[in-house]
C-alpha cells in the first residue's frame, strides 16, 4: 500500500455539493449514456501527462472517489505524483455542461474499498484478480487462461479484493462548472479553497 493517507482538507462547500448533484441528477433525465464517466489525468514527477476515462464510485464532502489497480499506469503516477484532474462533460444537459476538478489525491480506507469491492459483479471480482492492469499482454489466451485460473480458485466463496487493488479520492482545491451557450458566451463558476482552507467563488471570461 502506498504511503498516501488522508490529510486534514476543508470540505467541499455545500454549493459545489449541490450544484454538483443538481446537475447528475439532470445528467441522468437527459440521457446521458454514462453520467459517472469522467477523464482522469494524471501526470509522472518529470511532468509527462496520462488521461483515460473511468467511472466516478462515489462523491461527498471530501471528494470524488474512483478504483483501479495500483500496478496500473494511472495508479503509478498517482502514487509517485499524488494530484489529479478530473473532467465530466454531459453535452445533453442544458447547452453542455462541464465540471472540471483539481486536487490532491488520497488512498480510501481497507473498510471503504473492501466494501465497494463486494458490491461489484462477480465477473468484475475475478477480473480484478486476473488482470496485470497496463502490462503487456502478448495473447488474448493468456488473459482468458488467468481467468479461469482465478475462478477456479474462489469457486463457491467469496471474493476478495486483491492487496494491490483499491480506491483514489481525488480532494479537491479547485472546481469549475462550465455551462455552454451560443455564440460561445459560455458561463464559467469557479470555487478554489486558499491556502487558509477557506472557499471563495469567483466568475471566468468565456
Amino acid at each position: 500500500m502506498p504511503a498516501m493517507h488522508p490529510t486534514p482538507h476543508t470540505p467541499l462547500p455545500q454549493a459545489v455539493l449541490d450544484a454538483f448533484d443538481a446537475l447528475f441528477d439532470e445528467a441522468a433525465v437527459a440521457g446521458e449514456p454514462d453520467r459517472t464517466a469522467m477523464t482522469v489525468a494524471t501526470a509522472t514527477p518529470d511532468g509527462a501527462p496520462s488521461a483515460r476515462t473511468v467511472l466516478l464510485k462515489a462523491h461527498d464532502a471530501r471528494g470524488f472517489v474512483f478504483y483501479t489497480h495500483l500496478d496500473g499506469r494511472k495508479g503509478r503516477d498517482l502514487q509517485a505524483n499524488p494530484r489529479a484532474a478530473l473532467l465530466f462533460h454531459w453535452p445533453r444537459v442544458r447547452h453542455g455542461v462541464q465540471v472540471r476538478i483539481e486536487g490532491d489525491v488520497v488512498v480510501v480506507d481497507d473498510a471503504e474499498a473492501d466494501a465497494y469491492f463486494a458490491s461489484r459483479p462477480r465477473g468484475s471480482q475475478i477480473g480484478a484478480w486476473a488482470s496485470l492492469q497496463s502490462e503487456t499482454l502478448h495473447a488474448r489466451a493468456t488473459f482468458e487462461a488467468r481467468l479461469d485460473e482465478a475462478e477456479h480458485r474462489f469457486a463457491g466463496r467469496d471474493v476478495p479484493r486483491p492487496p494491490r487493488w483499491t480506491g483514489f479520492r481525488v480532494v479537491p482545491h479547485a472546481v469549475e462548472f462550465w455551462y455552454g451557450a451560443e455564440f460561445r458566451l459560455h458561463e464559467r463558476q469557479l470555487f478554489e479553497r486558499g491556502a487558509d482552507g477557506q472557499w471563495s467563488q469567483r466568475m471566468l471570461y468565456p
